[in-house]
């Protein structure tokens, strides 16, 4: 393992992070505190409960992942993006470092912030609306998962991406609405028996249903399930990344 590579290049994404702090991690924080403020603070206040959890403190983990994957996506996706676009890629491609440690530099680096982020949303959440966590180490595992597995997929989006308003197309049109319908606002429970049943093809409702579980101890699906959901998606996409380095697709043409 040539550790040396590895570093080299999660701390120049790390450090481009740095250099963009506000757009990168003050952003989305303002983004989220809104979302805390309207739905939390003001409108929970008039809603009733959902499994015995307040709706202010309901809606928590389904925000914060919104967050986790919208950002884990772009900052994966832009990183890897940006050597294809000026041409460096080729350098990094011919350098004598294996397909594992390019991945590991960026993908490492996009999933830290992500995890940082995350964090940080979490101490500013508990500003508007109180909440406790009933398992954090379960929580800090889907984080650190979550993170991980979207990051990998903001990695292949850059790859498969041959223009900047490609970026944003899977955020955007796809992560955000999946994030909405997912049960960020509400339990699927809550839902008629048709559409519950085919919000469970929803891959978000595993993901926001496992976090919120870590936070009070109910979801709308086993926690099982939802971390065998996360690591089975984390695999498919590896499985992917392994099939484009070694045909070179999108890289070397």
């Amino acid at each position: 393992m040539n550790l040396h590579a590895v570093q080299a290049i999660y701390r120049f994404e790390m450090s481009r992070w740095l250099r963009t702090i506000v757009q990168s991690v003050a952003a989305p924080v303002i983004t989220t505190s809104l979302y805390f403020i309207v739905f939390g603070a003001a409108i929970g206040r008039r809603m009733p409960e959902i499994d015995g959890v307040s709706y202010g403190a309901f809606i928590i983990p389904g925000l914060i992942m919104l967050s986790i994957l919208t950002e884990s996506i772009s900052n994966g996706s832009f990183g890897i993006y940006m050597p294809k676009f000026a041409g460096t890629i080729y350098e990094v491609l011919s350098a004598p470092i294996s397909v594992v440690e390019i991945v590991l530099g960026y993908v490492g680096a996009a999933a830290t912030k992500s995890v940082v982020l995350g964090l940080i949303i979490m101490a500013t959440a508990r500003i508007f609306v109180p909440y406790e966590i009933a398992h954090p180490f379960v929580m800090l595992a889907f984080l650190v998962l979550t993170s991980v597995t979207f990051s990998l997929f903001g990695f292949l989006t850059g790859i498969w991406a041959d223009g900047w308003e490609k970026l944003s197309i899977i955020p955007m049109m796809v992560v955000t609405p999946l994030t909405f319908l997912g049960g960020s606002f509400y339990s699927i429970d809550m839902l008629p028996d048709v559409w519950r049943t085919i919000a469970l093809f929803n891959p978000v409702v595993y993901l926001v249903s496992g976090f919120r579980w870590a936070f009070y101890g109910v979801s709308d699906v086993g926690v099982g399930v939802s971390l065998a959901a996360t690591a089975g998606f984390l695999i498919a996409c590896l499985a992917a990344v392994t099939w484009i380095f070694r045909t070179g697709w999108r890289l070397k043409t």
